[in-house]
């Protein structure tokens, strides 16, 4: 039996992860391909496979499919690798599989893919002297010079041109990817980070400017999409790091429920989308969110993996939405907001790289995937986080001593009551952290936390109360 590779024995394509990794390591060496495409599609393979080096166990295998080969294999029948990837590639799978009893291959001359694939089992094999196992438009004329098909992970079209082409002796369905699977590599739940937008609104005490809201509205759509532009290059750029992760492994393009090449045009989609709806917000919005999207880039392509540097690019990126939303209904940015609002998120940051770390240290594991940091470095980066949120709260305590609060609020005694909630809140998250129960992004843990919601609650009391003149 002859099993193809891509998309059939793995959930991925190896031509297009072996394209994204070389954007990631060696993002110039990118421009290359098409000198090498010249050559022909098989030396352009050769020569990506040896750029871009990878961890065969680390691929999303289609696992009901290698049960079934494994079962195949028990019953003493011979199964064949047979793939238009690259020949390192494709034994550097069959090694981890330990299934085959033989690789053919693209070779860096030949290109082994549809009638191609099809000559060269038929040369080996004779005609109708082999079943096949395949998924895509491409192996049609393969099947039709096999005895027998399995498809596997194929639409209904290919599967009915399947039926027509031989006898299908076994078919393994495809997991069609769910609205929830979009929504996850979009990471539509990250959006409610984009209500920061709205603070200066509120802070500025604005709430009834009607035309303020329908323009943050836009801004929040806007941001949105270009935040899921970037989720989505990062996640292509982090695919061995995820699969690595406990948790990041379940995320779409790690686990193959989408496609690399879809992400990849979804990208400049969805950044084109967000320009075109940020444009009628005003030119400092589009300034602030063009900010933010070229330093999202520089997070996901480099500073991520620079130790502290991260953190305080992660607080920054916060901060912008902040800076946005001002910009947009055009109020200027106060040093104490500015200053709060910092050393909060940098707080934050630091819960997510502690995260990040307590679970390779609880694993015994010397450092996290993908980050400059080593499981060591967890108590400073506590001690670093601990102290940014009290600075944030020293901040609050020293602006409701300040002139501003009077002018804003008619009893400023009663905003106090945030100060203690604000201590509270931080003191809760990292205290959640240290036990082990923090999500990775502390902002969307603190929309699923009763005690964050309940903090934020006594937070926004704290600011309507102040704002009120009081009978007593």
């Amino acid at each position: 039996m002859v099993v193809d590779l891509d998309g059939t024995l793995i959930r991925t394509d190896m031509l297009h992860e072996s394209a994204v990794r070389l954007f990631r390591t060696s993002p110039l060496s990118v421009l290359q391909i098409p000198l090498w495409l010249i050559r022909g599609k098989a030396a352009m393979k050769q020569w990506l496979a040896k750029k871009t080096p990878f961890d065969a166990s680390l691929l999303p295998y289609n696992e009901p499919f290698l049960n079934w080969l494994r079962l195949q294999r028990q019953s003493g029948r011979s199964l064949i690798l047979c793939t238009a990837s690259d020949l390192r590639q494709a034994r550097n799978i069959a090694a981890h599989c330990a299934l085959f009893d033989e690789v053919i291959a693209s070779d860096g001359a030949v290109n082994r893919a549809g009638q191609q694939k099809a000559d060269t089992l038929t040369a080996r094999f004779g005609a109708t002297g082999f079943d096949y196992a395949g998924n895509a438009l491409a192996d049609l004329p393969v099947w039709r010079a096999a005895r027998r098909g399995i498809v596997v992970n194929a639409t209904p079209k290919i599967l009915a041109q399947a039926r027509d082409a031989c006898a299908i002796e076994q078919v393994f369905p495809p997991e069609r990817p769910r609205l929830a699977t979009w929504c996850s590599a979009l990471r539509v739940h990250h959006w409610a980070k984009n209500a920061l937008l709205f603070v200066a609104l509120f802070a500025a005490h604005q709430i009834g400017d009607m035309h303020a809201w329908a323009l943050l509205v836009m801004a929040f759509a806007a941001f949105s999409l270009c935040a899921s532009s970037v989720y989505i290059a990062n996640d292509l750029m982090d695919l061995e790091n995820d699969r690595r992760h406990p948790r990041k492994r379940a995320r779409p393009f790690a686990a193959g429920a989408l496609p690399v090449a879809q992400g990849v045009l979804l990208i400049p989609l969805l950044a084109l989308a967000s320009l075109a709806l940020s444009v009628p917000v005003g030119p400092a919005f589009v300034g602030w969110l063009s900010t933010y999207f070229a330093l999202t880039w520089l997070y996901s392509c480099w500073l991520k993996r620079v130790v502290l540097i991260d953190c305080l690019t992660l607080a920054t990126l916060h901060m912008l939405r902040v800076i946005a939303g001002a910009a947009v209904i055009g109020v200027p940015m106060s040093f104490w907001l500015l200053a709060f609002s910092f050393f909060l998120f940098l707080s934050l940051a630091f819960v997510k790289r502690y995260a990040e770390l307590h679970q390779p240290m609880s694993a015994g594991a010397s450092e996290a995937p993908g980050r400059g940091y080593v499981s060591a470095d967890a108590p400073m980066i506590q001690l670093f986080g601990v102290v940014s949120g009290y600075c944030a709260v020293l901040v609050l305590a020293l602006y409701l001593n300040s002139e501003a609060i009077v002018r804003l609020y008619k009893t400023p005694e009663l905003v106090w009551i945030a100060v203690p909630v604000t201590l509270f809140w931080i003191s809760w998250i990292w205290l959640r952290a240290f036990r082990g129960e923090m999500h990775d992004d502390p902002l969307v843990f603190a929309f699923r936390d009763k005690a964050s919601l309940l903090s934020a609650a006594l937070f926004g009391m704290a600011l309507v109360l102040g704002s009120q003149t009081l009978p007593w």
